[in-house]
This record gives structure tokens, C-alpha cells and sequence, in this order.
């Protein structure tokens, strides 16, 4: 698409999302996205499912407007409970809680989530760009892509995420430990209850909100607990800084970027979405790191936090590209998108595009303008949400604990939910006592399914011939780059464990 051309398209987005009705619409979603985010375990489906019936009195373009600023205000407000208590508000900020709390333990609870507000807006401008300049084209590119593809993508994210994890490699079994929990499911090509043990309730899987709240939110409770009659744990400290200084905005805006980069390409892959986008940015982050003077990665690194909210936003925005112009919903909050159209009597797919230039065109001109509410929303309350960390512990402990039970229920509003998050959140103390990161556990989670069922369909379509595997350009290029990362960390551990003795004798 030409740029005038799309220049003028903006311009009529602009001029639809700018009127009285969509901007009330754009405030009210981002507003309430912010709020689901901040509130553990309410995800934007749930509230999207239950907002669906409003569809019928409200215009289609207002509605559209609404039901997307809750999206990307979810991606917004999930970093806020991650950075200052370690409980994520969205699978998407699992990421973030890992050097945005160790932040908020070192006073600096302000300054991450600053960063966080600022390098989402960022990235959400940038995949707003994407959006109205490359949608068709990259919807095209993003149909290339098969069950070989697919598998050697998700494969090539799963490998490169070892990098996550501190100290033996042994300890990336915690890794296959997540993949083994995503089997308890039902089957998807066959149909058939695996590893459910008799129990209704696990025939739908197990859902990684209940997965990331457990080992992450419940876990950091529990280790907790013994210091509740204290005004807060001892490792975290009331906010001593709001506002990043010029150093801390030399070492975030490199990995804005990054994530920005990452989050716009697997923003387009059905399944992918913000949650792998921040891992892999955060993953690529790690790779990146060891520059003087900045803490590890890890350890309250500021790179940690503005790489993965860049990506999650970054991919929440490309994400509407395969639903807008193919119709093809990429995931559950697509699907509610798709179901707000046809409630509408509006055919989702590229007639979209020529048939209602104001609602697709003002649909992504209202994405800028949620972006510049979140800011405005957010950035004045920096200071607001790290006063929390000065509400005495013993207070805090119960709320917190309420309000993650209530999101657990909440999801599929079952009970079975809550008690699995708790065993979760014990698991979660177990596996921290023995020194595990829980990061790589998530990661497994969330990608074990997917690999398996992209490998079975390959093989499906080859008749069992696994050279099919590497017998497109693209899988193939995936896969040895999958193998030479692999054989990269084997060489360069096996030379630091051959450096150790020789150290040591000198």
C-alpha cells in the first residue's frame, strides 16, 4: 500500500475515532482494560464475552472500539500488580514480574512502571503503524505458514527460552515439567480426555492464568506469610524514585525496540500473540545483557521490564491484521471481535475493508488514540500504585489473597479453579525452595501443546514421513537455526566448565 494512500485512510480513521461517541467508547474500553488488567485472573475475554449483548443497542464501530481498548488496556494494566507484588494480572506479564518486582524490592517500583506505561505506548504506536501500512501484505505472509512452519517457530521460541533459566541446564527440566502439565487436556485431532484422571472439570486443561497465578502470585504469598505482621516483607521497600532518569532511559529504549520487533512478528501468528511475544523478547533481552554497570537479568534489570511490555503491546495491536482483512480470528479475544461483527450483520474478511472503510479505517485510527489514554491514565498514577508498597503487609496479605481467588474463580467461574491455583501456588514454593526460576515452567506450559499438536498435524498430512519436517525453505531455516543455537550452548558451557579447572589450578 502506498503511503498517501494510507495516509489518507488515516485521516478518515481519525476523523471517525475522533468524534464524540468512539473517543467515550475508546476511554471506556481502555479504562476498563486497565482495571481487568490490575485485577488478577479477569481477563479481556471474560469481560469482552460479557459486554457482548451492549453490542446490539450500540453503533458496530463504537462497539469494535470499545471491545479492542479493553484488549490492549489488559496488556497495560496486567504489568502494574506484576511489578509491585509479583502476581500477574495477564498470562502476558509473567515476564515483567521477573525483574519488575525485583525492582519494586530495590525502591524502584516507580521507575519500572514509568518504563512500562511509556515503552508500551511506544510499541503500541509502532504496531498501529504496522497495522494501517502492512496489513494485507503481512496477512499473506502470515497464511504461508503451515503446521511445518508453525512447529518450527514454536520450537526455535521453546529452545532459545533456556537462556531463562540461572545455573544448571538440569534445572530447564522445570521446562518439560510445564509441557507435561499442558497435556491434561482434550485432545484436539481426536477428541479424546487425556490425563484428566475422571475429572470433568480438567476435560477444558488447565488454564495458564491458573498456572501463572499459582506458581507466581500464590507462591510469593506463601514465602511471604512469615513476615505478615511486619509493614511489609523485608526484601521490598516503598518507592524511592517515580520518574526514570536519563540513564534509565539510555538502558530501556534499545530494548523497546527489541520488543516492539518481536512483539510486530508474532503478533501475526495464530496462537502466538502478546504472551509469547514477551517471552521471547524477554529471551532476547538475556542475550543481550552483561553490560557494565546494569544488574543481571533477573535481578531488577530495567531491560527486563520495558522488552517484554514493548512486545506484549507491540502484538496485541499486529494481532487484528489476519482478523480485519482474512477474517481469521488469532486467538479467543479475535474470536469475541469476529462475534461483535456478525452480531452487527457484518461479514468479517477483506470486504470489510472496501464495504466499511470508516468502521475498519476508524477502528485502527482508534488504536493510537486508546494508546495516548493508557499514557494519560497511567502515567499520572505511577506515583499512586507504588504507594501501595507502603500498606502495611498484614493488610495487604488477605486483599491480596482475596482478589487472586476471586480472578481464579472468576476465569470459568468453578471453584475447582481456585483450589488448583492454590496447589499450584504450593508447587511453586517448592520448586523456589530447590532454587528454580518458575519462568521456563510457564513457557512449557504455554508452548508444549501447541509444538505437539503442529508436529502431529505435519505428520498427518506426510503420512508419517518426518522429512517433511525440513522440507520447506522457511521450517528448514527454523530448524537449523533451532540446532545451532543448541550446539552454540553446548560449546560455549562445555568451554566455561573445561576454563573452571584450569582457573583453579592457576
Amino acid at each position: 500500500m502506498e503511503v498517501g494512500t494510507a495516509l489518507a485512510h488515516l485521516a478518515l480513521g481519525l476523523q471517525v475515532a475522533l468524534s464524540w461517541q468512539n473517543l467515550a467508547a475508546a476511554l471506556a474500553g481502555a479504562t476498563l482494560g486497565t482495571l481487568i488488567g490490575v485485577l488478577p485472573g479477569l481477563g479481556p475475554v471474560a469481560t469482552m464475552a460479557m459486554l457482548l449483548p451492549s453490542v446490539y443497542a450500540m453503533d458496530a464501530t463504537a462497539a469494535l472500539i470499545m471491545l479492542a481498548g479493553i484488549f490492549y488496556g489488559a496488556q497495560y494494566g496486567g504489568s502494574t500488580t506484576s511489578i509491585l507484588l509479583n502476581v500477574p494480572g495477564e498470562a502476558s506479564s509473567v515476564m515483567t514480574a521477573v525483574d519488575g518486582h525485583a525492582m519494586a524490592r530495590q525502591g524502584r517500583a516507580g521507575v519500572a512502571l514509568a518504563v512500562a506505561a511509556l515503552g508500551s505506548f511506544v510499541a503500541g504506536t509502532v504496531g498501529t503503524a504496522v497495522v494501517a501500512l502492512l496489513a494485507a501484505p503481512l496477512s499473506a505472509v502470515a497464511l504461508t505458514f503451515g503446521p511445518r512452519e508453525n512447529f518450527a517457530l514454536l520450537l526455535f521460541g521453546l529452545v532459545s527460552s533456556v537462556v531463562l533459566v540461572r545455573g544448571s541446564l538440569l534445572k530447564g527440566g522445570i521446562m518439560l515439567l510445564g509441557m507435561l502439565l499442558g497435556q491434561v487436556n482434550t485432545d484436539r485431532i481426536s477428541g479424546v480426555a487425556r490425563y484428566s484422571m475422571g475429572w470433568v472439570e480438567l476435560t477444558d486443561g488447565i488454564g495458564v492464568v491458573v498456572v501463572a497465578m499459582g506458581v507466581f502470585g500464590i507462591a510469593e504469598l506463601v514465602l511471604s506469610v512469615g513476615h505478615a505482621g511486619s509493614t511489609r516483607p523485608p526484601s521490598v521497600h516503598p518507592a524511592a524514585a517515580v520518574w526514570p532518569t536519563r540513564q534509565d532511559w539510555a538502558q530501556a529504549w534499545p530494548a523497546v525496540l527489541r520488543g516492539t520487533m518481536v512483539g510486530t512478528l508474532l503478533g501475526l501468528k495464530p496462537g502466538s500473540g502478546p504472551v509469547m511475544a514477551s517471552f521471547m523478547a524477554y529471551a532476547l533481552e538475556k542475550k543481550c545483557a552483561g553490560v557494565r554497570g546494569e544488574p543481571a537479568m533477573g535481578n531488577g534489570n530495567l531491560r527486563g521490564v520495558a522488552a517484554p511490555e514493548a512486545a506484549n503491546n507491540a502484538a496485541a495491536q499486529v494481532s487484528f491484521i489476519p482478523m480485519l482483512t482474512l477474517g481469521i480470528p488469532t486467538g479467543p479475544v479475535m474470536a469475541m471481535l469476529v462475534a461483535a461483527l456478525m452480531i452487527k450483520g457484518i461479514a468479517p474478511g477483506p470486504q470489510v475493508m472496501t464495504g466499511n472503510p470508516e468502521l475498519f479505517w476508524g477502528l485502527i485510527a482508534s488504536m493510537w488514540v486508546g494508546n495516548l489514554m493508557l499514557l494519560v491514565l497511567n502515567l499520572p498514577l505511577v506515583g499512586l500504585w507504588a504507594s501501595l508498597l507502603r500498606v502495611p503487609y498484614r493488610l495487604l496479605y488477605p486483599a491480596i489473597l482475596a482478589f487472586s481467588s476471586i480472578g481464579l474463580y472468576s476465569v470459568n467461574n468453578m471453584g475447582f479453579e481456585v483450589v488448583l491455583g492454590a496447589l499450584f501456588g504450593l508447587l511453586g514454593v517448592v520448586l523456589r525452595r530447590l532454587g528454580n526460576d518458575m519462568a521456563p515452567l510457564v513457557l512449557g506450559f504455554v508452548l508444549g501443546v501447541p509444538i505437539e499438536e503442529n508436529l502431529r498435524r505435519s505428520l498427518l498430512l506426510s503420512h508419517g514421513d518426518w522429512s517433511t519436517l525440513w522440507s520447506r525453505p522457511l521450517a528448514a531455516i527454523l530448524l537449523v537455526t533451532t540446532l545451532a543455537l543448541v550446539v552454540g550452548v553446548a560449546w560455549s558451557r562445555a568451554r566455561g566448565a573445561r576454563a573452571g579447572p584450569q582457573a583453579r589450578r592457576h
